[in-house]
C-alpha cells in the first residue's frame, strides 16, 4: 500500500513531466524572424542590460537589406 507522501510525490512528478513535454506549444522548426518589425525588438543582451546598448543604432540583419533600385 502506498503512503500519502508517495502518492503526492508521484502525482507532482507526473504533472511536472506533462508540463515539460507540452512546453510552450510552438510547433515546427525554430526560426529567426526577418520582418522589419522584428528588427526593432530588443535582443537578449539589450534586455538584460537596458542601458548598455543604446549608443549604437540597431542594424537590420544581412538578409533583410533590399536590393538597390
Amino acid at each position: 500500500m502506498l503512503k500519502a507522501s508517495q502518492i503526492l510525490v508521484r502525482t507532482l512528478v507526473l504533472a511536472a513531466s506533462a508540463a515539460a513535454l507540452t512546453g510552450c506549444g510552438q510547433r515546427g522548426p525554430l526560426y529567426l524572424p526577418s520582418s522589419p518589425a522584428a528588427a526593432q525588438r530588443a535582443t537578449l543582451p539589450q534586455t538584460l542590460t537596458p542601458g548598455a546598448g543604446t549608443a549604437s543604432p540597431a542594424q537590420p540583419p544581412a538578409g533583410a537589406a533590399s536590393a538597390p533600385r
